[in-house]
């Protein structure tokens, strides 16, 4: 496997974090298949537990920590001179994935963007003056005699956004001064001078420079990743992707791409975890009080319609083999229901089969894994279907009708729809749960299994505290 070298100074210790890069163009390196979706799945890690800090509204040290703690558990590699070079194939290779629609590219370029902006205010003053000029930013310090006409202004600026003030002992009194467009957050919150069209701009606030420049790259580089190609050598790391390139690498890196933005990466729930099994005779009460809302709205229908299609057999069906309803007792439970609409004869004849096949006793006897909240979301459910998340494909009015019927306050449910609104889907199902048990979940919802464990924990916990 041939590596490219960084000019930087590598990390010399197991534990190191890769220090920030700019990815200006992607390096000519080749990269084994394994490595290629193993370092992204690691950077796609960081990426979405950086979107859901985000989306959170934590502060600007929690993100810090958690940035820092997110590099450290998934970006590191056990040869230390490796990191780096781990660190930008899997930028280049999330490029792919995420180029392909707008939406796509929106979140990649938010995350990276947010990651950046964190990696490069913990790096030294010696570093960011070094990545200033690698940006090519127009930016000049100012003298001591701008610095001192300049002092009275500056100082209103900082009492205004509560910073320590020019000229103190804990404030850095390096300034420089920069087109004014060049800071459009800065001068959009008052948070600079503006002196003869430059913007006085402090060191603490430097980054809002960097991320500008780095933000407006990515986003050209993500929408030039999408429109253009070139060929692909054997196992090198691609710069362009079109449909092109998609059907000459159909059979190699086509389906890694594909399936990226879309994957799981947590716990595997396709075997009932921690809790017992679950009996039919419970299935009702349980249904009410443990199932997220997305399967609790299928179980309804369901229990309803006597009916399900496709996507909804596949999604609640899977979603009860995970929760511990055995084989016997799910064709038992789908027949019940199932007979009053089409008959036993045809259940057993069109029906049965496929509940077999997911628990893996029918066709390739595959053990097949039970829904992510990321497949469910990116579904696209058609007329007469129920499967999907109700956070996404319910009608406000419906949704808010689903949430008061699972017991959700007034002031959750304001919460909950703000988050929706903001397409934050898997948060606005967090809060629901919160609501529901009243009790946190600081990990999020990221899988309607881990939904239906958490729920059953916190009741039992209750019942002990009684």
């Amino acid at each position: 496997m041939e590596i490219v070298r960084s000019q930087k100074k590598a990390p010399t210790t197991v534990d190191a974090v890769p220090i920030t890069q700019l990815y200006k163009s992607a390096p000519a390196l080749e990269v084994r298949l394994e490595d290629f979706e193993q370092f992204a799945i690691d950077r796609l890690r960081v990426l979405k537990g950086i979107s859901d800090g985000l989306s959170r509204g934590k502060k600007h040290e929690e993100m810090q920590k958690l940035v820092t703690d997110l590099l450290r558990a998934n970006m590191r590699h056990p040869d230390p001179s490796e990191v780096i070079n781990k660190d930008i194939i899997s930028h280049f290779v999330l490029r792919l994935v995420y180029c392909r629609t707008e939406d796509l590219r929106k979140w990649f370029l938010a995350n990276e963007t947010a990651l950046f902006r964190c990696r490069f205010n913990g790096e030294s003053a010696e570093v960011q003056r070094a990545l200033m000029s690698e940006l090519d930013i127009p930016h000049k310090a100012l003298t001591k005699a701008e610095f001192e006409n300049a002092r009275d202004k500056l100082s209103q600026v900082a009492r205004s956004i509560n910073q320590p003030l020019p000229g103190s002992t804990t404030a850095d009194t390096t300034f420089f001064k920069v087109p004014f467009e060049e800071v459009p957050d800065l001068v959009a919150g008052r948070r600079v001078y503006i002196h003869k069209g430059h913007a006085y701009v402090a060191m603490n606030q430097v980054v809002s420079l960097l991320v500008t420049k780095f933000r407006s790259h990515l986003s050209r580089a993500l929408v030039l990743t999408n429109r253009s190609s070139v060929p692909l050598t054997v196992v090198s790391l691609p710069r362009k992707w079109t449909s092109a390139v998609k059907e000459q690498e159909k059979d190699r890196l086509s389906p890694i791409v594909e399936a990226l933005c879309t994957s799981y990466l947590g716990p595997d729930y396709s075997q009932p975890r921690e809790l017992a099994e679950m009996s039919i005779k419970d299935i009702d009460q349980v249904a009410k009080t443990s199932f997220p809302l997305c399967m609790r709205h299928l179980f309804e229908k369901l229990r309803e319609d006597h009916h399900l299609k496709h996507g909804g057999r596949m999604q609640l069906g899977l979603f009860l083999k995970g929760v511990g309803l055995k084989l016997d007792d799910a064709l038992a439970f789908w027949k019940a229901e199932f007979s009053q609409k089409v008959g036993v004869e045809r259940f057993d004849k069109e029906y049965a089969y496929s509940i077999r096949h997911n628990y893996g006793k029918e066709g390739k006897r595959t053990d097949y894994t039970p829904y992510s909240c990321q497949k469910i979301i990116s579904s696209t459910p058609g007329v007469g279907d129920h499967h999907g998340c109700p956070y996404r494909h319910f009608s406000e009015e419906n949704l808010r009708a689903a949430l008061y019927k699972m017991g959700v306050s007034s002031r959750a449910m304001e919460d909950i729809m703000d988050k929706v609104r903001n397409r934050h889907y898997q948060l606005a199902c967090t809060l629901t749960f919160e609501a529901v048990h009243s009790s946190s979940c600081d990990a999020g919802i990221n899988h309607p299994n881990q939904y239906y464990i958490d729920s059953q924990k916190a009741l039992q916990s209750k019942v002990n505290c009684i």
